[in-house]
């Protein structure tokens, strides 16, 4: 007889070749042995119940075949209980009406089957997760070792550079300080030039010595606010603000008028009070003549002038005055010393480049942080730094591992930040669970925090979002990095010992 048609007892697995039909059965506890008769014959002789698959001893187990599903062993006590196996094969002696319904788990057998290929791929590609962070902590450390030498000479340039800096602003300093002196000066004289031209002008406008009125100052056509050759009481008004002014009143007025202003002394042509005397006599007449003709020209001249509104000779007057006046205040020209400033800026300039590839270096040497944070046994959570993973529902919802989780509104609202707070998995897999705190408070309620599980799979990707208690907030993920080396998933060889 071949060993395929050799038949086992009753609930016995065909891939055990303990029991062979015609030879003394050994227990598998090697307790005793006993002839093949005394096998499933309802009476239990093993302690181990091996030889009594069926329902005899207490402790034993019954194998159901289960083909086309996931086979199965069941306590001997649930054989005959008139609950069936999907073969049926437990349920020969008690009457039980059972139907076959192990083709109907196939499904669930190919799902099993895919989460398993899922779980393979994934380990797998943790693998290569932990080869990629174990070459980039390599580098970092190279490169971190490499700046740090860096820092030490940039830091003795930048010192170097301090003092040079330092000793050309001396002279610089003392420089703009004399000069700002100086300028103050100059604007101190010039605002009591200012104040002296004010006075005198109130003084000339201010006929009666009463303040300065409307009637007044309608005496200067020149202050016509339009220009248009007609200064009226109203515009002679709106310049005072009121109907007459004092010298202190007068300072506001004058801001407003003191670029068009022509003093009355220079508005008249001077005549010598002589040749006003010698106009009586006839015989002077001739001799005067020739001076009275001179005088019209000088008047036709401003007249022209001033019909042209180019420059007439009271304008002119003002602008020379107006050059000296900004003479006077100009900044003096730099002496020896000042041009110390040209050298001070070269020595700032590189003294700022210094402290900026300083500034550059510890940017560098934040990788520090990186390299001593814990991504896991191998670091095989590493290449989520610095990554961000998005799901859209009703809200967008982003993952930014070990940093933040956010939740913002899909059509538009403020958004909602938490920062990384710890690993949060239980201790035997610390790593399962991510924890995201400092939320922004619930109205009455506690602190908005996020919970991050994580499950295996073959792609880095935000699965589900859900609110289980009033804001805290859990987040499924899945990443090869959670992933574990599967088990032997040949379902047929799943029980191979009792």
């Amino acid at each position: 007889i071949s060993a395929v048609e050799v038949q086992r007892p009753r609930g016995v697995p065909l891939s055990r070749p303990f029991y062979e039909e015609g030879k003394p059965f050994t227990c598998l506890d090697g307790s005793r042995t006993i002839p093949f008769n005394r096998v499933n014959d309802d009476y239990c002789d093993c302690q181990d119940g091996s030889d009594e698959p069926t329902s005899a001893c207490p402790n034993g187990h019954f194998h159901c075949t289960n083909a086309g599903f996931r086979p199965a062993f069941i306590p001997s006590s649930r054989v005959n209980d008139g609950i069936c196996c999907c073969d049926t094969t437990d349920e020969y002696n008690s009457g039980a009406t059972c139907q076959n319904t192990c083709e109907m788990g196939r499904k669930e057998k190919e799902i099993f089957q895919k989460l398993a290929e899922v779980a393979k791929e994934g380990f797998l590609l943790k693998q290569q997760l932990i080869q990629e962070a174990k070459r980039g902590l390599e580098e970092k450390k190279a490169k971190l070792a490499e700046v740090e030498v860096s820092k030490k000479d940039i830091e003795a340039k930048v010192e170097s550079l301090r003092t040079v800096k330092e000793e050309a602003e001396k002279p610089e300093k003392e420089a703009k300080e004399r000069h700002l002196k100086a300028w103050e000066q100059k604007a101190v004289i010039r605002m009591e030039k200012d104040k002296a031209k004010m006075a005198e002008v109130f003084a000339e406008l201010d006929d009666d010595a009463d303040g300065v009125s409307v009637a007044e100052l309608l005496t200067h056509s020149e202050l016509d606010p339009d220009s248009d050759g007609s200064f009226t009481e109203v515009e002679a008004q709106v310049l005072l603000g009121v109907e007459k002014v004092d010298i202190a009143a007068f300072e506001a007025v004058w801001s407003n008028i003191k670029d068009k202003y022509i003093s009355e002394a220079k508005q008249d042509i001077p005549i010598d009070p002589p040749q006003e005397e010698n106009k009586e006599p006839p015989a002077d007449t001739d001799s005067e003549q020739y001076p009275d003709e001179d005088i019209p020209e000088e008047d036709d001249d401003e007249e022209d002038d001033e019909d042209d509104e180019e420059s007439p000779p009271t304008t002119h007057t003002q602008e020379k005055k107006a050059d000296e006046d900004d003479e006077e205040g100009a900044m003096p020209p730099y002496d020896e010393e000042t041009q110390q400033l040209i050298d001070a800026q070269k020595a700032r300039d590189e003294f700022d480049e210094a402290e900026r590839a300083l500034r550059e270096v510890d940017d560098q040497i934040n990788i520090e942080k990186e390299i001593s944070f814990d991504f896991g046994p191998s670091a095989e959570f590493g290449y989520m730094y610095s990554q961000c993973y998005e799901l859209t529902t009703g809200y967008v919802y982003k993952l930014c591992p070990f940093n933040r989780v956010s939740q913002k509104p899909k059509f538009g609202g403020s958004e909602t930040n938490l920062t990384w707070g710890k690993w949060a998995g239980p201790e035997d897999n610390i790593y399962s669970v991510m924890k995201y705190e400092h939320g922004t408070g619930c109205w009455q309620g506690p602190n908005r925090s996020t919970t991050v599980k994580l499950t295996c799979g073959n792609e880095t990707v935000i699965t589900a979002t859900s609110e289980p208690s009033r804001c805290e907030y859990l987040m499924e993920f899945t990443t090869p990095a959670i992933c574990n080396q599967p088990k032997n998933m040949d379902l047929t060889d799943e029980h191979d010992e009792l």
